[in-house]
Parts: C-alpha cells; structure tokens; sequence
C-alpha cells in the first residue's frame, strides 16, 4: 500500500495527556505506600567505624531501618552491567557500605517510614562514625596513584585498552610536522526534569512482586529482581510509567535503591515508594564526561594527517558498574569523519573518589569529537590555513564507503561506517551559515561527527488487532520523551493500513512485553522500531490469508486500506479490519461484537480443523530485529558566536546543524530531537561543569 504516515509530521500523540498534566510518573503510584530516604556518606573517602540506628528505629512512625548487616545480601557486590576482557580489576559498590565509602554520597543506612517527612527525621538521628580517608578526585591524581581508592587496585587502574592501526611510529618519524596537545573535558551530569523513583508492591498470596521504575531498562531490572529473590520472571513486573527524561543515568543494574525498596515491600508487607531529591541526584546518580587527552599528531605540508596518536585517562569514579563502555567508545570515534591512516590510542579508565560514571548523552562520542575538532583547529592555526579546508582535506569521501576505522566498537566488532557524504554535510552546513556578520569579536565554530547508532542485541514488539479494528501494540523498551508512542504507531498504522490515531503504543511495561534490552545509545527507532515493523507486517499478511477465504481471492491479490482488507482494483470488495480479528478466532459460542460471524457453523466451509497447523488464534503477532552491527549517522554543527573580550560574555548569533539520520519517521520528531541536542550540547559546554573540591565535596550539586 501506499505510505501515508511514514515520514509525515504527525503531532505527537502523548503531548495532550502530558501537557494536561495527566501523565503517570512513578512517584504518582500511591496507594498508601511507605515512604523512605537514604542515610549518605559526607565524605568522599573514609573508614565506616560503627553505626548507631538504635534512636531511629524506636522513633513513632519509622517502620524499618536497615544497614548492610540487616540484609541477606548486605555482602554481596552489585552486578557490572557489562564485563570486558580489558577490565581487569572491575568493582561495582553493594546496597549499603559497612566498612568503607569511596564517594560523597554513598549509601550507608535505608529508612522506612509511614511517610518521607518522618523517614527524613528519622534518618538525622542515625549515628554514623567515619575516620576519612586520603581522597582522589581527580584522573590525573589518580594517575600518581599516592593514594588507592580500592587497596586491591594496584595504581588505581581499572582497565587499560590499546590500539593501534597502522604504524603510528614510522608515519611520525618521516612526517615533515608533528604537534602535541593536552585536552580536557570536564565532569557532567544529566540532570533530567524528574530524577530517579521506585515503587514496589508485593502480593504473599500470589508470590508477585509489581515494581513501578523511573528506568531506561524495565526488562533487565526484571531480569535481575528474578534473579536476586528467587523468583521466576514471570512472578516479577516492572513498569516504567511516564519517564520524565532519562539520558542514560537511568539504565543501571542496579542503583542500591533498586534491590533495597522491592526488598523492603516483600519484608514489610506493604507498598514501599522512594523519590529522590535534587541533591541525592547531583552526588548518588552516574555521572560522566571527565577525561585528559595526550594527543600527538603528525600531518603533511598541506594539513593532511598522516598518524594521530591519542594517550587519554578516564575519569571512572569510585566503581565500575557499567564497565568500560564510555572510553571504548572515545576511543573508537575520535577518528569521526576524517581519515586517519595510521591512528594508536591508549586509555586507562582510572578510580577516583567521585560518584560513578556510566553514560550520559553522546556517551564518550562528545569528548572524542572535541578532541578530534581541536587537533584539526591546531594544524590549521600551525600551518596558518583556513579551518573549513583542513577538513576537506582529510574527510573521508563518499566513494570511500563502507570505511573500515579498523578499532573496537562497544559492541565488541570492529567500527566501519556503513554509508555517508561528509563532505557533503560540511557544504551544506556552511551554505546555510551564510557570510560571517559584520562586528568585532566574533568567530565561527565548525564540527563534524560520526555517532554510532543502533546497537543490538535485540528488540521484539507485539501487534494485536481488536475486534473494534483498533491497534494495540506493545515492546519492552520504554519512552523518557522520544515520542515513541507516535513514531511506533506511525510504523504500525502504515503497514496495517488504519489510522494512526487507531494505533495504542505500551512501552517498558514487562506485562504486556517481557522481552526487550532498553532504551539507550540512539537504538530505539533501528531496534524497536523494526520489530514492530516485522511484528505488522506479520499481522497484515495473517490478514490477507484470513480475509482471502471470505473474498474468494488470493492473498496476494488483497491490500489492507483505510481499515480494511480488500481487494486490489476492487475497492468496494472488502471486509473491515476488524472483523478479520473475529474471524481469527474460531469460536464455539457468540459473544456479541460480530463473533457470531466466527462460530463454528458461520464459518466458511474449510478443509481440517478450524486451526491448521502452526497457526494461532488472534490476528496479532510477535515480531524481533536483531541488528547486524550499529547504523552510523553523521552531522555537521556550524555557528557564529560573539564574545565580549572584556566580560567573556557569549553571544551565539547563529546556529546550524546538517544530520545525516537516514529515513525519517516524523520530521516533528526529528526537529525537536535535534534541537533538544544542541541546548543540552550548549548547556554542557558552557554551563554544567561539576566543581569537585580537593576533599571531594561537590560544591555546585543544586540548580542554584
């Protein structure tokens, strides 16, 4: 059929519901739950000497107070979340620390109360002795190793990694320019509009455990709940309701959170709820971006690179949790768009007593395109020639598809860009930039990246159609803003041909999906979009076979249209969409809504039993995309800014951005993606640097 909502600029369908104000965030979820609070470390590095909860848990309203010796699993090290051969000296903190805490903010004592009030006044009485420590807080500090963070961790070194392409050495020794600089890229933190909440439920009698999570990844905390308390996964629901943002702080298995508030509903017999505070979420979510870049380049007369070699330490915080993702992916983007024919890099991911790291927007892409963006601004400014030429030359061009960058991607293959113009996406970027304005003090900023899109292993999705001829469907990753709810229906309603309007999305809620890896790394439309499309496409041929008996035709000859199937030339020839999901399912007795037309003498004659075999009742399907390997998107940000050399006040004049996204769903969507992307790129360059004091306090935690 025809295309009618791929690529449109559909509204987005969730806005109304939001914007009225009746969206359902986790801590929305009532019912009479507990309330609790955390009792944090104030310091980044010290020895847990003893701890007094005595007063607290005698205090009129305190339910429960636990420390690590009150739980069976008190001892036990959280999970890394994804091992590599490279990390050799992982950790990952427990629930609660009992002899040591390694940064501002650890969890020491969790307090239950009938409400957040008296669980907050409850947790000002606990007694906690602590003899501090010798702190790191920075790589470079780290780097001297004078101090450990971890006394097993010989150098602070949690990982090393190096690659090399070519032969760096001899391309440097014979090349007539060489070039060192350091580069810095300070701490950020993602701050979303809502922070981070649990909310659990469990039932006795039925041996279920209901949790509500403001999560990037409902199915793997599915998973690792079963897991933790012996139950099947099938006893284990998570939902992740409206999520008010996410940016990749929120997929974590676990936060100490995570495992203490569903543990504390099935000990208590009651529904228990946390909802951080804006400071915990400064000091206690995952941080990122920290790193110091050795880089040496070697380049031709002309400015064309002939071997960059690029020595970085990472920033990793107090634990590992999420393992080495973020500088494996510095690592391999930092050559972006250009060719670098002979490229080494090394990086150590080190531990120091700042909160963890994971990944936060741009995911280690960000500090690598600077890197990249600043070494080409300096061959330019060394060979006094203009900026915008030395990325002609050294960009790789468009006959030179698929390029092979030759290092690892996170997905453990090697990188090579599937498809591009990058010199294209430069031209047309300075083409819409325009002439410089007339003024003094003012300059052009210009970058060009690769990202990485699309990572598997999997999404699955499930389309069912009701006999009303409305859509339901459903996947297991969920949405914190994407609009997934609109583009999915959008997918959904082209190949079933009804209105996207008729389409219902549910996404993250392992209820009506169990399946699925989570929303993160720019996967969601590649991966969960595809399933849906397999999942459809499934349906609508299910369809066609039911429909061909009732319209003596063959499948092949029938097309699904405005909410029927009928047949091809013919359009006055068909039956509503609808009505095919009754027929779907043969049934004994009628129940109304046009079943009587699936009975069993209703039925058209048909030879064998009314379900041949491998066929299912229902015209619904499931349907999964595992992807090969990442698609590779690319983009070129150009702008003019003015800057007061007296004050240093920044003005940005203009602002371009050219992105290469492949086929787009919904233009809307789109807009506001990239758009959404240079505020937060904005913010996180000039505005969101985390200021750790030399005794690891966070001097800027707040929004003041």
């Amino acid at each position: 059929m025809t295309t009618r909502w791929f690529g449109a600029p559909v509204q987005r369908l969730e806005d109304e519901r939001l914007l009225r104000g009746k969206g359902r965030f986790t801590d929305d979820i009532g019912e009479g739950a507990l309330e609790c609070c955390f009792v944090r470390s104030p310091y980044a590095h010290a020895r847990i000497t003893s701890i007094d909860v005595g007063a607290a848990r005698v205090m009129p309203g305190v339910v429960a107070v636990y420390t690590a010796a009150d739980l069976p699993f008190g001892g036990v090290d959280l999970p890394l979340l994804i091992p590599h051969p490279n990390l050799t000296q992982g950790r990952t903190q427990r629930c609660l620390a009992s002899e040591r805490v390694r940064y501002a903010g650890e969890a020491v004592v969790f307090v239950v109360a009938e409400d957040r009030y008296l669980a907050e006044d409850a947790a000002e009485l606990v007694q906690v002795e602590y003899e501090p420590l010798p702190v790191v807080i920075t790589p470079e500090a780290a780097e001297r190793a004078e101090h450990l963070v971890h006394d097993d961790v010989p150098g602070n070194v949690a990982a090393e990694m190096l690659q090399e392409v070519g032969d760096v050495d001899a391309a440097m020794a014979k090349a007539p320019h060489r070039k060192q600089l350091r580069l810095r890229y300070e701490r950020g933190a993602a701050s979303p509009m809502e922070g981070r909440a649990v909310w659990a439920r469990w039932s006795q009698s039925e041996r279920k455990l209901t949790v509500y999570d403001s999560t990037q990844s409902p199915t793997s905390i599915r998973g690792g709940l079963a897991v933790l308390f012996g139950l099947p996964e099938s006893n284990v629901e998570v939902i992740a309701p409206d999520v008010g943002g996410g940016f990749g702080p929120k997929i974590m298995l676990f936060y100490p959170d995570e495992l203490l508030v569903p543990y504390a509903a099935m000990q208590l017999g009651r529904p228990v709820k946390w909802t951080e505070d804006r400071q915990e979420h400064f000091t206690a979510v995952n941080q990122e971006r920290g790193q110091v870049h050795e880089v040496e380049v070697a380049f031709d007369d002309e400015g064309r690179v002939l071997a960059l070699s690029d020595d970085f330490i990472h920033d990793g915080g107090a634990y590992t949790p999420y393992g080495i993702i973020l500088p494996i992916i510095s690592a391999a983007q930092l050559p972006g768009p250009y060719r670098l024919p002979n490229y080494r890099v090394r990086f150590r991911d080190m531990y120091t007593n700042a909160t963890p790291t994971s990944p936060y927007r741009g995911a280690g892409r960000p500090h690598a395109c600077f890197v990249m963006e600043r070494t080409l601004d300096s061959i330019a400014q060394e060979l006094k020639l203009d900026r915008v030429e030395i990325r002609r030359r050294n960009l790789i061009q468009a006959d030179e598809f698929p390029y092979e960058v030759g290092v690892a991607w996170q997905d453990g293959n090697t990188v090579v860009y599937d498809s591009g113009n990058y010199p294209e996406l430069l031209d047309r970027a300075l083409a819409k930039l325009g002439p410089k304005p007339e003024g003094d003090s003012i300059g052009m900023g210009l970058a060009i990246y690769v990202e990485g899109t699309g990572v598997g292993p999997y999404e699955g999705a499930h389309v069912q159609v009701l006999v009303s001829g409305k859509v339901v469907a459903a996947t297991g990753i969920p949405s914190q803003g994407q609009a997934h709810a609109t583009v999915w229906a959008q997918v959904v309603a082209d190949e079933l041909g009804v209105d996207v309007k008729d389409v219902e999305v549910s996404s993250g809620d392992t209820r009506r999906f169990p399946w699925g890896v989570g929303t993160f790394a720019s996967r969601g439309a590649v991966t969960a979009g595809n399933a849906m499309y397999v999942a459809a496409r499934m349906v609508a041929d299910k369809a066609k076979a039911i429909a061909a008996d009732q319209l003596e035709a063959a499948p092949e000859d029938l097309e699904l249209v405005d909410g029927r199937v009928r047949v091809k030339g013919a359009p006055d020839k068909g039956i509503p969409l609808g009505a095919v999901a009754v027929l779907s399912n043969p049934v004994r007795y009628a129940f109304g809504g046009g079943t009587e037309a699936a009975t069993q003498f209703a039925r058209k004659a048909r030879l064998g039993p009314p379900l041949q075999d491998g066929e299912q009742p229902g015209l619904e399907a499931t349907g999964y995309y595992s992807p090969p390997g990442s698609t590779w998107a690319a983009g070129c940000h150009a702008a003019y800014v003015r800057v007061d050399p007296k004050t240093f006040r920044l003005e940005i004049l203009k602002y371009v951005v050219v992105h290469d996204c492949g086929r787009v769903i919904n233009p809307l969507v789109l807009q506001g993606q990239i758009e959404g992307g240079v505020a937060q790129g904005i913010g996180g360059a000039f505005y969101e640097r985390l200021a750790y004091d030399a005794d690891g306090q966070l001097r800027n935690a707040s929004f003041m």
